[in-house]
């Protein structure tokens, strides 16, 4: 609830009159965070510090809560060139988080979730757009491969009869800011994220960008993604959740969460220059094992049953994103 999407979610939850609860063991976001929420939000969210893999205390805050109509859980690490590195951790942390989580909700009788699930579980897609009956890939990390048995979780509890109505929303690229730029993406060290890198070397902190890869089947020959604004997507749960309400138990679902649109990192640069009026210093080097040259999104589905549709553009994200990294400066700030 303090990282990224998951404050940005906290914001429009309460923009829509619900009372969320953060729950954050705070390892890859910071506390000040709660502050700016309420800056923005005129609300302060309740806060617990802790890890979802503490059953114990998670059911303490079930219990000072409750009752907990719904959950969203966000509690993954998610740095794909990390999670090949450190494995054990990676699936340690996602996937018993998630084993806790739902073993609380059951004890609390708390039946709503909405799972924070990714694109990166389709692999290297054989069509584009790619829709949510594509066969899953085979992972191409631990983390990827986190978020497919993940999903099988999910859908084999409410397979089993349990009184759960669960979603995963599969995330495509999220970017951006709020538009106050009071908050945004913290990254812990070096960006693994591509925008966050683009403001930091626009705003001087690094040298220079590496685009990896211009030499793939694409118009500019750099890689294509779907790049999806954080408050729209913050707004897609949201809608789940009010989906979810209607839905009689058991119900599991998986839906897109993206523009529709492709962006290839060229693209992006060019706009990114334009709305921040910073031209970026980059150099082209090989490609990187691995990487997918084109990956968006079908979004027939979450629009049809969920009426829910990305408003907000890739130029409103980048402006907000640089406006985050001039507010944020050389370094984090209360």
């Amino acid at each position: 609830g303090t990282g990224f999407i998951g404050s940005h979610t906290v914001v429009e939850l309460i923009s829509k009159g619900m009372s969320p609860v953060i729950v954050d063991n705070l390892s890859n976001s910071k506390e000040w965070v709660i502050d700016r929420i309420e800056r923005i939000a005129g609300v302060r969210p309740a806060f617990y510090k802790g890890d979802c893999r503490d059953a114990e205390f998670l059911a303490d805050v079930f219990r000072a809560e409750g009752p907990i109509d719904g959950v969203i859980h966000f509690a993954a690490m998610k740095v794909l060139g990390e999670s090949v590195k450190h494995p054990l951790e990676y699936y340690d942390n996602n996937i018993r988080s998630l084993l806790v989580l739902l073993e609380v909700m059951k004890q609390f009788e708390t039946k709503h979730i909405v799972f924070s699930s990714s694109a990166a579980v389709y692999g290297v897609p054989e069509v584009n757009p790619v829709d949510e009956n594509a066969e899953i890939g085979v992972p191409a990390s631990p983390y990827a491969a986190t978020k497919v048995i993940a999903e099988g979780i999910l859908r084999d509890v409410a397979k089993s009869g349990e009184d759960i109505a669960a979603v995963a929303l599969r995330y495509f690229n999220p970017i951006g800011a709020h538009s106050s730029g009071l908050i945004g993406e913290i990254p812990v060290g070096a960006p693994s994220n591509l925008v966050p890198y683009i403001t930091q070397v626009a705003a001087g902190l690094r040298e220079k960008l590496v685009i990896f890869g211009n030499d793939y089947e694409t118009t500019d020959g750099t890689g294509v993604r779907d790049f999806i604004h954080v408050v729209d997507l913050a707004r897609a749960h949201i809608a789940t959740l009010t989906f979810l309400e209607i839905q009689p138990l058991p119900y599991y679902g998986v839906f897109n969460v993206g523009t529709g649109k492709g962006t290839s990192v060229g693209e992006l640069i060019e706009i990114f220059n334009r709305v921040s009026g910073t031209p970026l210093v980059y150099e082209y080097g090989p490609r990187r094992k691995g990487e997918i040259p084109v990956c968006y999104a079908k979004i027939d589905k979450i629009k049809e049953l969920l009426g829910w549709s990305a408003e907000l553009s890739v130029e409103d994200a980048l402006r907000d994103a640089w406006r985050w990294q001039q507010q944020l400066g050389k370094g984090d700030k209360n």
